[in-house]
């Protein structure tokens, strides 16, 4: 049986001359024009010499085209590698190396970088306009035999942050995918007459798998924008039946003094994930545009966890409880369950768990229990009502603005710049992305450091959404018996909210 997630898609769809892409000012795509562009493209991929299971690594801004270059990668056999369009060369010099892609797909702009970081891949432009990959398809046959896959064949390659500094390769099999975007596309009652409001990025599972799959295996259309605008998002809405966003996108539309009910009226679901939804804004949304936002939990390791209900109560500052198919447990320090309203760790089996991370077989192992549970590094309680609640990380992530940043990445090139002794990355509380990436620097004797210096120096070299936007300046850093940073002192010492 062939189990590749196009494969799926396709046999979802019921009407070739249906839109399943609707481009604000530019094109309308109909599923038979999106089949049509994936086939020539996967002929393109082939004729470089991928086969199957090659990786091919896509840094493209948000343009439609992208998604049947998703598309032809899966019906190719071959495993898809988005990466974050901020990346700078650094980052990309290790993912190539990494994961040795055949081909790497960019945006003309980007060109330079990636030629100078690409090994011995194959470099093609992918751009609004067009770009060599849309040249070297153009002419192609619009017939593709999708290429059969196993379950546990790798359908896809998303790096996480590593707090060691290294990134990992979560490795997600094509049953990942199908199971996960089944379970949603049931859970949130997804049908063709659907219409979702799609302003999320295309790099990371919220946009790229949760977003577009739900449309794909149900038939329905998308709004598709580049990149969330309030403005464009309020006119667009009374056009849509869903939208999906991070808590970013609902603080924004609520800073808008005319954003109100006859926005949403006709939106049957909003959907927030990727960070925590702060109980004011949950409160706020319900006030100002009469609809609950449905609140989820998953990660990049295992796609969606748990779900709000699509119907039933909603309970604002807690994520649901799991989905179909899918286990949940946490436990305590000794292993044991903990009962309701006592904080443990989470741990997740079912379908949608990765299946390994990429040359990395002992972290691996390190990531599951002895008894085949995914640790996910998240502490957590259930509610009295069999809700997950999120109460904190075991370990130093910081999400802001829906995106992952881990501190000791940006602790290590902040303690090489001259005259500085040492310092910590911290998250505090931000109104509009969740968390600020705030840097606590201690300088060496007789070195005046300024806060715009230190964030110059980081511009450029990671990306943006790293780079911290606050620097603050101590003495020295808090420090336990053993010698280590006390992070949570410095949270609550500069842990007050901002705007």
């Amino acid at each position: 049986m062939d189990a590749n997630l196009c494969t799926l898609f396709e046999q979802h769809v019921a009407d070739a001359a249906a839109p399943c892409l609707v481009v604000p000012g530019g094109p309308v795509v109909t599923y038979g024009e999106l089949a049509a562009l994936s086939a020539r493209i996967a002929h393109v991929l082939v004729d470089a010499g991928c086969r199957p299971g090659d990786r091919i690594a896509v840094q493209a801004e948000k343009h439609w085209t992208v998604l049947p270059l998703y598309l032809a990668v899966l019906r190719a056999g071959l495993v898809y590698l988005p990466l974050n369009t901020g990346y700078q060369r650094a980052e990309l010099d290790y993912f190539f190396g990494d994961a040795r892609p055949r081909v790497i797909v960019c945006g003309s702009e980007r060109l330079g970088v990636v030629a100078a970081t690409a090994r011995d891949a194959t470099v093609l432009t992918l751009d609004a306009g067009g770009g060599e990959l849309i040249d070297r398809a153009d002419g192609k046959p619009e017939r593709f035999d999708t290429v059969a896959r196993a379950p546990d064949d790798l359908a896809a390659i998303l790096y996480t942050s590593g707090t060691t500094g290294r990134s990992k390769g979560a490795m997600l099999t094509h049953r990942n995918l199908a199971s996960n975007a089944l379970a949603l596309v049931e859970a949130w009652g997804f049908t063709r007459g659907d219409v979702l409001l799609h302003a999320l990025p295309v790099f990371h599972v919220h946009g790229l798998f949760v977003a577009i799959h739900c449309v794909l295996l149900s038939g329905s259309r998308m709004l598709w924008l580049p990149k969330f605008d309030a403005h464009e998002v309020m006119a667009l809405l009374p056009k849509a039946s869903v939208m999906m966003g991070v808590p970013t996108f609902y603080t924004r539309l609520l800073a808008e003094p005319s954003f109100g009910r006859e926005h949403a009226q006709g939106v049957r679901l909003f959907v927030s994930g990727s960070a925590p939804l702060l109980p004011e804004t949950f409160r706020e949304f319900e006030e100002r545009a009469g609809q609950r936002i449905l609140e989820r939990y998953g990660m990049t390791e295992t796609g969606m966890i748990t779900s709000n209900p699509l119907d039933g109560p909603r309970l604002g500052g807690t994520v649901g409880p799991p989905l179909p198919g899918v286990s949940v447990r946490i436990v305590g320090d000794d292993g044991s369950p903990c009962v309701p309203g006592t904080i443990g760790a989470i741990q997740v089996k079912g379908p949608n768990v990765l299946k390994g991370y990429w040359n990395l077989p002992d972290r691996t192992r390190e990531e599951f229990t002895a008894d085949g549970w995914f640790r996910t590094g998240d502490m957590g309680e259930w509610t009295r009502e069999g809700y997950l609640r999120i109460v904190g990380r075991a370990k130093d992530l910081i999400i802001t603005g829906g995106l992952n940043v881990y501190p000791k990445e940006i602790e290590e090139r902040i303690d090489a710049m001259e005259g500085v002794a040492e310092s910590a990355v911290i998250g505090v509380p931000h109104a509009d992305f969740g968390e600020a990436v705030t840097a606590v620097v201690v300088a060496k004797p007789g070195h005046a450091l300024t806060e715009s210096g230190v964030i110059g120096a980081l511009k450029g070299e990671i990306a943006g959404f790293k780079v911290p936007k606050r620097v603050l300046f101590v003495v020295d850093l808090p420090r336990n018996a053993m010698g280590k940073v006390i992070k949570a002192e410095l949270r609550a010492k500069f842990g007050s909210p901002s705007g």
